[in-house]
């Protein structure tokens, strides 16, 4: 498992009986997590004193409720990188802490190129991976379909400082967008995608991610460029394992460019308890 434990102001303190007590600055939340299904005795006491708590409904969706005042939104670094972070619908803040690890690997392949890096960051959500790569100094096109994860993307831009990058944000279908840069014949070093596990098309199309993935993903591949250098697969869906993924990159991309191809979940480090939080799932195809 790779661990995102480079983090100052984001921590997981601890984790029992379905939720992750979080420190983002210095805001704590309690949010739910289904997979935590193991109950260990809550005895930190920010348990029963946090900020602010996520409440499941059992007809689903769900509130927050605040017990302690929570600003509309602030902000948490991670290494040089600044990010807008707010309690929104179904319990999320618009950063998921465990992709800094995907962002730091990245970072390094692009610093590690010494030439200019074309970057496609497809389902881009709020731009974790986007600002990472144009700090290390590549071009980027994010893409999303929802214009207001772009517009969040471009506000996390200016809080880090790399708004003035080379960088287009698309709000468009992805699946549309790659097929229409296919017929452009534009071409990537670098692809990130992060899809659903469920969604629906500008025409009303059902994506299940299972289903669709390997598809979206050979399509992909017809934007990669004569040089390039990585090819990353992220997923919370429990379906769709880190082997799955890792077998699906290694017969589809190694037989035609070579390179390697690792797959395994990534996680974060609980404070209370010293273990390691599994957070969702990665494969990466890398050419050196």
């Amino acid at each position: 498992m790779r661990i995102a434990d480079k983090w100052q102001d984001y921590e997981l303190i601890d984790c029992s009986d379905g939720e992750r007590l979080e420190r983002w600055g210095d805001t704590i939340l309690i949010r739910p997590d289904p997979q935590i299904i193991w109950k260990t005795e809550k005895e930190n006491a920010f348990w029963r004193k946090a900020h602010g708590k996520y409440l499941r409904s059992n007809t689903g969706g769900g509130r927050w409720t605040f017990l302690r005042d929570v600003p509309g939104f602030w902000q948490i670094g991670y290494r040089d990188l600044s990010f807008n972070i707010k309690t929104m619908g179904f319990k999320h803040t618009g950063l998921f802490p465990e992709q800094a690890v995907n962002w730091d690997m990245t970072a390094e392949i692009i610093k590690n190129a010494d030439r200019p890096v074309k970057v496609l960051n497809l389902f881009a959500y709020t731009g974790g991976a986007t600002i990472a790569a144009l700090a290390a100094g590549a071009s980027v096109v994010h893409v999303d379909a929802s214009k207001g994860m772009v517009q969040w993307a471009k506000e996390n831009a200016v809080a880090s400082g790399v708004d003035d990058r080379p960088v287009r944000w698309i709000v468009d279908d992805c699946i549309k967008f790659v097929q229409r840069e296919i017929r452009r014949g534009n071409k990537y070093d670098i692809i990130i995608m992060d899809p659903p596990s469920y969604g629906r098309g500008p025409g009303g199309e059902v994506w299940k991610l299972e289903d669709e993935v390997f598809g979206f993903v050979t399509m992909c591949m017809k934007l990669l460029s004569d040089d390039p250098l990585m090819m990353l697969i992220n997923s919370y869906t429990t379906g769709l394992s880190p082997s799955v993924m890792e077998y699906m990159l290694g017969t589809q991309v190694v037989p035609l460019l070579g390179g390697t191809v690792e797959g395994g979940e990534i996680g974060l480090p609980v404070t209370e308890t010293g273990m390691v939080l599994p957070c969702g799932a990665s494969a990466v195809w890398k050419s050196k």
